[in-house]
């Protein structure tokens, strides 16, 4: 716990015993077949210590930067906990309402860490001046978990400085069709974009990532990294997420992921309060009465993510992720069977 929020609590924890899932943001059907099948034909080289060459080019060329300019990671929770290693911040900055495992990691090394909490007024949406100008690290999604937020790339920019490192967390990027406010890629002094293959490509049991930064900053980062971080499986699956069938899927699915959640807010309606203008593959909902709601979600068997170990948010938030449209349409009329059925002392809607 730091300051009452569960910073290592996420979404993986709200679900199982035959659950419906919507409280981890990973793509339904996947991994697809085709990365399977590359994976698997990985598995006569285990006895071979990991050999990154062809997995840091593949990467490269898919995001336009030298190969000195990637660190492969085992999934981009490895890439917070090595920023929390290799940087000594005296002011270190996380945005929130965010992801919870990057300050955890901070306050892990012995970093102290100062928060700047976007509004639900303002539709969490970044404003560059709330950023104190003596921070030395800051750290920011984008899109943002839980908000679904899309800050503008310019405003990100606008937080880079001499002698400061921007921490940009990417994880859901790629599910934004186009990707048009990714820094992935940018020569931004100290920026440091990290990204992860687990949401769009369903591989959060294989654990790979990777960070895009100046190749100085590499050089800081894999200096605290083990030696073979990332397991021969994983290196196919970055070579095999990175080639051009690859982003063509990924485009598509970020274009279905885009219709369904305008069928999901369209669906629950007036019965909740949305905030900002989301972008990712979740919502973030302000709903009377939400933790009493979740556990009876649970009961009538669908997991939703809780609100309240966010920084920034209380009990009265919920982040849904946004599935196909069948599942919403059975999620939704159980929402509203619930919303319409118990309103007494016990359920303060």
């Amino acid at each position: 716990m730091a300051d009452g929020f569960d910073l290592d609590h996420h979404g993986d924890l709200e679900v199982g015993g035959g659950l419906v899932d919507l409280a981890v943001n990973v793509r339904v059907g996947t991994p697809p077949g085709w990365l399977v099948e590359e994976i698997a034909g990985s598995l006569s080289d285990l006895a071979s210590y990991p050999r990154q060459e062809a997995a840091l080019a593949a990467v490269a060329a898919r995001h336009g930067v030298t190969p000195d300019r990637v660190l492969l990671t085992a999934g981009a929770a490895e890439a917070f906990v090595l920023v929390a290693r290799a940087f000594r911040p005296r002011h270190a900055v996380v945005v929130h309402p965010q992801f919870t495992e990057p300050e955890a990691a901070l306050r892990s090394a012995g970093h102290v860490v100062d928060r700047v909490i976007l509004r639900a007024e303002d539709g969490f949406v970044l404003d560059p001046r709330a950023v104190p100008a003596d921070a030395d690290l800051v750290v920011i999604g984008n899109p943002t978990n839980p908000t679904s937020v899309l800050h503008r790339a310019d405003d990100l920019r606008e937080l880079a400085r001499p002698g400061r490192v921007l921490v940009v967390d990417e994880a859901f990027m790629d599910a934004v069709p186009g990707e048009p406010e990714s820094l992935a890629g940018a020569s931004i002094p100290g920026l440091v974009v990290i990204r992860s293959l687990t949401k769009t490509w369903g591989l959060a049991g294989l654990r790979v990532g990777y960070v895009l930064a100046a190749p100085g900053l590499v050089e800081q980062l894999a200096a605290v990294q083990p030696h073979w971080p990332v397991s021969t499986p994983a290196l196919a699956a970055a070579i095999a997420c990175s080639n051009e069938h690859a982003l063509v899927e990924a485009a598509q699915a970020a274009a279905v992921l885009d219709r369904d959640r305008a069928y999901l807010l369209d669906a629950l309606g007036d019965s909740v309060s949305t905030y900002g203008v989301p972008r990712g593959p979740f919502v973030l909902v302000q709903v009377q009465g939400a933790d009493v709601l979740r556990n009876a979600l649970r009961e009538r068997g669908y997991a939703v993510r809780r609100g309240d170990t966010f920084p920034g948010l209380g009990a009265d938030w919920l982040r849904i992720a946004v599935r196909p449209e069948d599942v919403t349409d059975a999620f939704v009329k159980v929402w509203r069977d619930l919303r319409g059925h118990r309103r007494s002392t016990e359920w303060p809607l």
